[in-house]
């Protein structure tokens, strides 16, 4: 068998529709999980469950939207996921906002708090509504796809990059907690993805040239380029890595 390996295993991925979400639910199935595809709305996660399912086989995935401000539609995703499968061995939380753009001296009392509340408390919430049953287990793999962003500053994303950082942190913190259950957490730090989300730094050739000109590869990232992070971790491939943060960013931090 393969290390990466993902056989009977079942995930739940956030903001699964697109993006690396749908990258990582995509490879997970791949390697024979059964995933969850969930996002805000029903139409896309329907897609991207249908795709997954004309290619692996009936069942291999279901979509269950959720909005991750909303603790009952996140309690609702756990329910579901328990019905149609009965366990959930990986939880991938992907979806994030980032309604502001520019200087912290400009944004709104409201954005910080949507940007705290959906990047860090939200990711809290699943994890709490999930961890149980890997801790009654003895097994189970959290992941948090944070963002280089929280490993330094920025003009104009300074509020997600606090975020991120905390999510770093959140990981840690719960490794300490869930290591003696024998269930891992850990982070993934992209750099710049070519996603919908992050349109606002590399659709403008002016800002990708910068971004990418003193980058190792000197490229911009794709999202599938994440995904063989999530599987590593989620996989025994990763079964003596918790509390970390993998940077995956094409050595930009470097």
């Amino acid at each position: 068998m393969s290390l990466f390996d993902l056989s009977g295993k079942v995930a739940v991925i956030t903001g699964s529709s697109r993006g690396i979400g749908r990258a990582i639910a995509e490879r997970m199935a791949e390697q024979g999980a059964r995933v969850v595809i969930s996002s805000r709305k029903q139409a896309p996660c329907d897609e991207v469950a249908g795709a997954i399912n004309a290619r692996h086989g009936a069942g291999r995935a279901i979509a269950v939207p959720a909005s991750i401000a909303s603790k009952p539609d996140l309690q609702n995703l756990v329910q579901a996921t328990m019905q149609a499968f009965g366990r959930i061995d990986i939880l991938v939380c992907n979806a994030a906002s980032n309604p502001y753009y520019g200087p912290m001296a400009g944004i709104e009392d409201d954005q910080f708090r949507k940007i705290l509340e959906n990047n860090v408390i939200a990711n809290h919430w699943l994890i709490q509504m999930i961890a149980p049953q890997m801790i009654e287990r003895r097994d189970g793999a959290i992941i948090i796809v944070s963002s280089i962003g929280g490993l330094r500053g920025s003009p104009v994303i300074g509020a997600y990059n606090v975020s991120k950082a905390a999510d770093f942190q959140l990981a840690r913190n719960l490794a300490v907690e869930f290591g003696p259950h024998n269930v891992r957490v850990n982070c993934i730090a992209p750099g710049l993805i070519q996603t919908d989300f992050a349109r606002a730094l590399w659709e403008n050739p002016d800002t990708l040239s910068r971004a990418t000109s003193t980058t190792p590869l000197r490229r911009i990232g794709q999202p599938d380029e994440i995904a063989g992070a999530a599987v590593y971790l989620a996989s025994a491939a990763g079964s003596f890595v918790t509390g970390q943060a993998i940077v995956v960013d094409g050595g930009a931090t470097i």
